[in-house]
């Protein structure tokens, strides 16, 4: 096991970054990484054939909001990125030159109707706000003024397009409060699902709403050093005994992505009990952890350094990650968020 940030860093090809989802998307490449040999080229037309009957696949089905906001102090231009909502009427916030404001600023945004106003600023650029309006208006408001908060390395220089507003969705999105897709679910198309249903693959869905902290690198040297943002899950009493169950009957459970895979195991206990859940979830998982919840991964190829990679690196073996990165990096695989996907096997299936 190790505690140094720069055992996870790893050279990626300006080239190997998707600006745009493949299409149709069931062509994305699919890297298959057993526990047992080396990876293996996919497509992700050909994952049903990884499944069998009786498995478990658990989606996040949270919802990408407008959480990109453009707003004025006076004459200063201020960025507002929405992470999450605090269940008190404040939102937690990334602010783009937070240097300019103190607590009590009101800001101010171009259609004139709502406002902010400054109730905490954090070291780091980040903070607290008010709205003047909550509720269903709030949610209005923010649909027609704000844009997606697009990861900063999909190149867009005059902002999302239409097109994103289609793509940057998953067919599993239903709640609406992520800042940030779970990419990992773009890949799904109302065909692979019927595929997956006439195999007979059970599909639950949990909410984790991915915040804007998830864009943010691992800074300190040494990732114990490394603050892990918060974000809000459920899962529901249903769906904790759906999954026990099949824990109990040895069947297999499948995460769609790292979001799921994180709630998941924050809900789960030491005896492999997973527990209904609803409130924040900070967990770090890295090389060390004892995953009781999950068998096997579907994710998108993550940033060098981040704590995502640091996650996939726990669950496959750091050795056998860092081989399969290098594989898909000379392989053409395409990265991020718009990118392709592995399926990884956990070392105990």
């Amino acid at each position: 096991m190790t505690d140094q940030t720069v055992d996870f860093d790893f050279d990626l090809p300006e080239n190997c970054i998707a600006h745009h989802p493949m299409r149709p998307k069931d062509l994305a490449k699919l890297l298959y990484i057993p526990a047992q040999h080396g990876p293996e080229d996919k497509i992700i037309r050909d994952l049903p054939s990884f499944f069998r009957k009786g498995d478990i696949l658990i989606a996040n089905d949270t919802k990408v909001i407008h959480a990109k906001l453009s707003a004025m102090r006076g004459a200063a231009h201020i960025g507002i990125t929405l992470d999450r909502p605090m269940g008190d009427g404040r939102w937690h916030v990334l602010i783009k030159n937070s240097k300019r404001l103190k607590v009590g600023d009101k800001l101010d945004f171009p259609d004139g109707k709502i406002y902010a106003t400054v109730e905490e600023l954090e070291i780091g650029g980040s903070g607290f706000i008010r709205f003047s309006v909550e509720g269903d208006a709030f949610d209005e408001w923010l649909r027609a003024i704000g844009q997606l908060a697009l990861p900063p390395y999909i190149e867009r220089p005059t902002g999302p397009t239409e097109q994103d507003e289609q793509d940057y969705h998953t067919i599993f999105s239903h709640h609406p409060g992520a800042v940030a897709a779970p990419t990992a679910g773009l890949h799904f198309t109302d065909d692979l699902l019927t595929q997956l249903d006439t195999i007979g693959v059970e599909r639950l869905t949990l909410t984790l709403h991915v915040g804007a902290g998830t864009f943010l690198p691992v800074r300190s040297d040494n990732i114990s050093d490394h603050h892990m943002h918060a974000e809000y899950g459920i899962i529901t009493p249903e769906v904790a005994e759906q999954l026990n169950q099949a824990k109990a009957e040895k069947r297999r459970i499948i995460a769609v992505g790292t979001t799921s895979l994180r709630l998941l195991e924050s809900a789960v206990d030491e005896h492999g009990i997973m527990h209904p859940f609803h409130k924040e979830t900070s967990i770090f998982i890295r090389p060390g952890y004892r995953f009781k919840a999950v068998d096997m991964l579907m994710t998108n190829f993550h940033l060098p350094r981040s704590t995502l990679f640091m996650l996939v690196c726990a669950f496959g073996g750091i050795e056998k990650m860092r081989h399969a990165y290098q594989h898909a990096i000379q392989s053409g695989y395409r990265f991020y968020s718009y990118g392709d996907a592995c399926l990884i096997e956990g070392r105990s299936v």
